[in-house]
Formats: structure tokens, C-alpha cells, sequence
């Protein structure tokens, strides 16, 4: 158990931030959530998180037992990060481990990817973490030390048929986490990423990620999205070694959960992954 102490987890309003919220309350943490609970990018293809998302992570907590504190910022403006991580210090009396997990993905070829599409998955995804990051650490060395976990991907690992944005906002998190850890381990502060696969979350169950799927395999999307949704399934059934199409969320949190621990203060500057066995399909 933690007895007590203080975790920020962004993207806090569903998927992976709000299983590892809800996982981190279980473990006798006093969480707060982080996100921005609205639009981030016009242009991602799936629904946004909103206010009443990040209040039923929220319910979710506090059913778990833990206390519970919401915070609203675009992690693109450091100084709304920095309030942000006031308020929580002010709450809870300081932080003691970072999840930073927000994030967006959009997907389009390099030869027709608009600027807006690449510059807000570099901003979010690596910079605005960075942000996270920057703010957060000087906390966790006032408290004599912490942990920092950062979401990177599968595909901050290899290339992404019409997702270079993506893929390289997560290979750059890969290289701000190992850089964070040579930074930041003479303070006590341990930083790892998590490799998430295919999650069922509303940022990989849309149109868009159905046919980019069905292209990687070498085949056209009908536009039919049911459809389009099933073949996607399948292939990620076949391709998968434990035979599943997407992984759920709660199979993420634990290794955060674990990475947050005590048990885990001699772990840092790499990598842990939750793909259903797609991590056999990549390089070390």
C-alpha cells in the first residue's frame, strides 16, 4: 500500500488514465486527475473527453476509497500545467508520482498530412508531456524523491503506416523519459515508460484506425465502419500472439501501479509493455 501518497495521472478522463486512477486509489493513493476534458485537436477523428468523462473517473476514486482531486488544463500551456500541479501541492501537501499518460492520435499519409495534424501530436504528445515533466520534477525533489511514468506505444517503437506524427511524438517520449532518468536519479526520482498495444479506448475504436489497420495488411477499407471494424478486429486477432484485437485498460494499470512502488525503486530509464504479445514482433 502507499499510505498515502500523491499521484497526478493525466488524460485522467477515460481509457488508460482512468483505469490507472481508479488502480492507483485502490492502492491507497490520494490521486489526482488530470486533462483537459475538452477538443484538443479538430483534427483527430474520434470524440473528445469532456467534463462529466474526467467526474466519472472522479466517482470511480472515490467509490475505490481514495481522495480525490480533478484538475482542467491543456498541457500545451506550461503556466496552466503549473497551476495545475499548484493546486494539487496546495491540496495534498505535495507529489509524490507522475503518470503522464495524455495524449492524441490521428492518422494520414505524409504526403497528405495537414500542419495542424502534425504540429498537435508533437505538441501534446512529446511537448506537452515535456511540460508535464518540467513542472512536475521540482516537486518531486522537494519531497526527497518520486517516480515518473510516461505512456509511450508500439509505435514509438517501430514505423506507422500513415502515422508518422504519432509515431514520432512516442519514439520521442522513449528518449525525453531515458534522458529524464540520467537528469533526475541523483535526486531518488525513478522515470519509465509504459508500451501500451491496440487499447480499447475511443482513441483507437473510430474509422480511422479501422483503415489504417486494413491498409497495413495490404487491403482498402470499404468506408463501411461496422465492417471495416470487424476485418480490423480480426487481423488483430491473427496477429496478436494471445489472440485478442485490442487490450483493455486495466491490463495497463497494474505495471503503472507497479512502477509507482517501492518495490520498484531500482527500475528506471526503460521500458515496460502491455500488447497481448505484439512486443515479440519488435526488436528488443
Amino acid at each position: 500500500m502507499s499510505d498515502g501518497r500523491v499521484v497526478v495521472a493525466t488524460g485522467a478522463a477515460r481509457g488508460i488514465g482512468r483505469a490507472t486512477a481508479v488502480a492507483f486509489a485502490r492502492a491507497g493513493y490520494r490521486v489526482a486527475g488530470a486533462d483537459i476534458a475538452a477538443l484538443a485537436s479538430s483534427a483527430m477523428d474520434y470524440e473528445p473527453a469532456t467534463a462529466e468523462d474526467l467526474a466519472q473517473t472522479g466517482r470511480l476514486v472515490e467509490e475505490a476509497g481514495a481522495e480525490w482531486l480533478p484538475v482542467v488544463f491543456d498541457q500545451r500551456d506550461k503556466a496552466a500545467v503549473r497551476d495545475g500541479f499548484a493546486a494539487v501541492a496546495d491540496r495534498f501537501g505535495g507529489v509524490d508520482v507522475v503518470f503522464a499518460n495524455a495524449g492524441v492520435q490521428g492518422f494520414a499519409s505524409l504526403l497528405e498530412m495537414s500542419d495542424e495534424l502534425w504540429q498537435d501530436q508533437i505538441d501534446i504528445n512529446l511537448t506537452g508531456t515535456a511540460n508535464v515533466l518540467r513542472v512536475a520534477a521540482p516537486l518531486l525533489v522537494e519531497r526527497g524523491g518520486g517516480r515518473i511514468i510516461v505512456t509511450s506505444s508500439t509505435q514509438g517503437q517501430h514505423g506507422t503506416l500513415d502515422g508518422a506524427g504519432y509515431s514520432a511524438s512516442k519514439w520521442g517520449l522513449i528518449g525525453l523519459m531515458k534522458s529524464a532518468a540520467l537528469d533526475l536519479g541523483q535526486y531518488g526520482i525513478t522515470v519509465n515508460a509504459v508500451i501500451p498495444g491496440l487499447i480499447d479506448t475511443k482513441l483507437t475504436r473510430h474509422g480511422d484506425r479501422y483503415a489504417q489497420i486494413i491498409r497495413t495488411g495490404g487491403n482498402e477499407p470499404t468506408g463501411d465502419v461496422e465492417k471495416d471494424e470487424r476485418t480490423a478486429a480480426d487481423a488483430e486477432r491473427k496477429k496478436l500472439p494471445l489472440g485478442v484485437s485490442w487490450v483493455e485498460p486495466e491490463d495497463v494499470a497494474p505495471l503503472v501501479v507497479f512502477l509507482a512502488s517501492e518495490e520498484a525503486r531500482m527500475v528506471s530509464g526503460t521500458s515496460f509493455a502491455v500488447t497481448g504479445g505484439d512486443s515479440a514482433n519488435i526488436t528488443a
